[in-house]
């Protein structure tokens, strides 16, 4: 195959990213954006493969709200259904009329009682009723005590709260190209220290009749920074050691083009180490292209203005690539 013979000989692969070398065996990218990793696994017991609990702790909020409403409301409508069963005579002081006033009433009782907060009004006084209602407060005793965990751990939970530009470019860089993208923390109380970055190359090659994936490791100009209180442009030169010397935006279609970022730093305020990683698959880098300024003085003079909403912002290179 032409393309590997145009990949930089001096270029240094890595053998140890957990990634596996057989092209067909894969789909699509292999870590999202968001940084988890697009793979689904099957042949395994359900049970076995996924976790509520965690899974609850990774979803988005608005996932997470609805959730625990659907929840809340589906368990009260469940324990409402016994009591109609059971009948509305075994609760005293239902004073409903109509078959819909009653239901609400049960329905209410079992908020009532899921909650633990029984007003009192209307309480059960048959076996059944007593039965199922001692049941339901201890499903709720249950169910707030999980969801007390599930609270803390997601607003506990130690994370690097980066944000990354949505594509990576190639533009001229001291006289070369370069690779670029940029990430920032988006978190005015979250500035991380002890910072490094490591960006890794899959590049889908032909060997003896055979496609296969290959990766390296990317020398960057820096893969380590004291403070990221500022934005970070990550620049990879493609220089005599760079895989990337001489490839056309063609050849990274070609070859199915994807980087790995991995960034790892200090958190003060979790007080731990914190990491996040995402990918740039061949069409979401850009050729003569370059990242405008983020920040800028204030009118004053007194501080430094980051404007986030700038990260993703590009224009025109000086010269072509």
């Amino acid at each position: 195959m032409a393309l590997l013979k145009r990949i930089n000989p001096f270029s240094k692969t890595n053998e140890d990213t957990g990634l596996g070398a057989n092209a067909s065996g894969y789909g699509g990218r292999y870590i999202n954006r968001d940084g988890s990793f697009n793979l689904r696994r099957e042949g395994n017991h359900f049970w076995h493969r996924f976790s509520i609990y965690h899974a609850l702790l990774n979803v988005p909020v608005w996932h997470f709200v609805t959730f625990l409403l659907l929840f809340y409301f589906g368990v009260n409508l469940f324990y409402t259904g016994l009591y109609w069963i059971i009948g509305p005579e075994q609760l005293q002081g239902v004073i409903g009329n109509t078959a819909w006033q009653r239901f609400k009433e049960l329905y209410f009782f079992s908020t009532e009682t899921f909650t633990t907060v029984g007003y009192g009004r209307v309480n059960p006084v048959g076996d059944g009723a007593n039965f199922v209602a001692s049941i339901e407060a201890m499903t709720g005793f249950l169910s707030f005590a999980i969801v007390t965990g599930l609270l803390y751990g997601r607003f506990s939970r130690p994370r690097a709260h980066l944000l990354f530009s949505d594509t990576a470019v190639i533009a001229p860089y001291k006289g070369i190209t370069g690779l670029m993208f940029r990430l920032v923390s988006h978190k005015d109380d979250h500035v991380l220290t002890d910072v490094v970055i490591q960006v890794s190359l899959s590049i889908l090659v032909e060997e003896n009749g055979e496609q296969l994936y290959r990766y390296y490791d990317l020398p960057l100009e820096r893969k380590r920074v004291d403070n990221l209180s500022m934005n970070w442009t990550v620049v990879h030169p493609i220089n005599e050691e760079s895989p990337l010397l001489g490839l056309t935006a063609t050849d990274l279609k070609n070859a199915d083009v994807e980087l790995y970022v991995l960034v790892r730093g200090f958190n003060d305020v979790y007080s731990n180490t914190v990491q996040q990683r995402t990918s740039y698959t061949f069409d979401e880098i850009e050729y003569n292209r370059k990242f405008i300024p983020m920040y800028r003085m204030s009118k004053n003079g007194d501080y430094t203005i980051l404007d986030i909403h700038k990260l993703s912002a590009t224009e025109a290179a000086d010269s072509q690539v």
